[in-house]
C-alpha cells in the first residue's frame, strides 16, 4: 500500500471587514487599503486612543521646519491627522510597502489638500532618510523580521536630530505567563464585532 502527501491548499479567508488572510497570514493588498481602518480600528483595543497620544506627543518636537516620517503609513490616517495639527511649512513623509496602500493614502490628501504630505511606496529597511525631528512607526515593528529590527531602529537614531524623537506603538508580551494571560483576557473582552476565528486565522 502506497501513500502520498498532499500538499496543504491554500485557503482565501476574510479577517473581517473584508481584510484578506490565508493559512496564517495575511495581507495589506488587494482590497484590504478599502477596509483597513474600519478593521484595525476593532482588532486593535484603543487604536485611535493611541492617534491622540502621538498627536500631543508630537507637540513636543515638530518645528515650522521640520521633516518627519511616519514608518508604514498604511491609508494616511496618522500622517494626514500630525499634519493637520501642525504648521503648513512641516514636511510630513509617509512610507509604505504596498502599493495599493500608498495609493489610498494619496486619494485622502485632496480632503481637505495638503502640499506639505507626501506618501511613497519604499522599504523603510532602505528608505534613506533625511534628517528628522520626528519618526513614527505605529504598529509597524512587527511586521519587520526580527533579525533587522535592530538595524532598522539604529538607522533611524541615526536619522534624528539632536532632540528629535522617535515614537513606536507596538504589541507586546507580558513579562511572564500569568500576565499574558491577564493581557489576551483583556484584549479578547474589548473586540468589536470579530470572532476569534478571524482573529488567529
Amino acid at each position: 500500500m502506497s501513500s502520498s502527501l498532499t500538499p496543504p491548499t491554500v485557503s482565501n479567508e476574510t479577517a473581517g471587514d473584508g481584510v484578506e488572510c490565508s493559512n496564517a497570514s495575511w495581507t495589506f493588498g488587494g482590497t484590504t487599503p478599502q477596509h483597513f481602518d474600519s478593521h484595525v480600528s476593532k482588532s486593535v483595543p484603543h487604536y485611535k486612543d493611541g492617534h491622540s497620544i502621538v498627536l500631543s506627543l508630537s507637540d513636543f518636537f515638530v518645528k515650522h521646519d521640520s521633516t518627519c516620517y511616519e514608518l508604514g503609513s498604511s491609508t494616511g490616517t496618522l500622517t494626514r491627522q500630525l499634519a493637520l495639527r501642525h504648521c503648513s511649512s512641516t514636511n510630513w513623509v509617509g512610507i509604505d510597502l504596498e502599493p495599493a496602500m500608498t495609493l489610498k493614502a494619496n486619494d485622502h490628501l485632496c480632503a481637505p489638500k495638503q502640499d506639505n504630505v507626501s506618501f511613497i511606496t519604499d522599504d523603510i529597511l532602505t528608505f534613506p532618510f533625511a534628517k528628522s525631528d520626528l519618526i513614527v512607526a505605529y504598529y509597524t515593528i512587527q511586521f519587520v523580521h526580527p533579525r533587522a529590527r535592530q538595524l532598522l531602529i539604529d538607522r533611524i537614531y541615526e536619522s534624528l536630530n539632536w532632540g528629535g524623537a522617535f515614537i513606536m506603538f507596538e504589541k507586546v508580551r507580558g513579562p511572564d505567563a500569568r500576565f499574558q494571560d491577564i493581557l489576551n483576557s483583556l484584549y479578547i473582552g474589548r473586540l468589536q464585532d470579530l470572532s476569534a476565528t478571524r482573529l488567529l486565522n
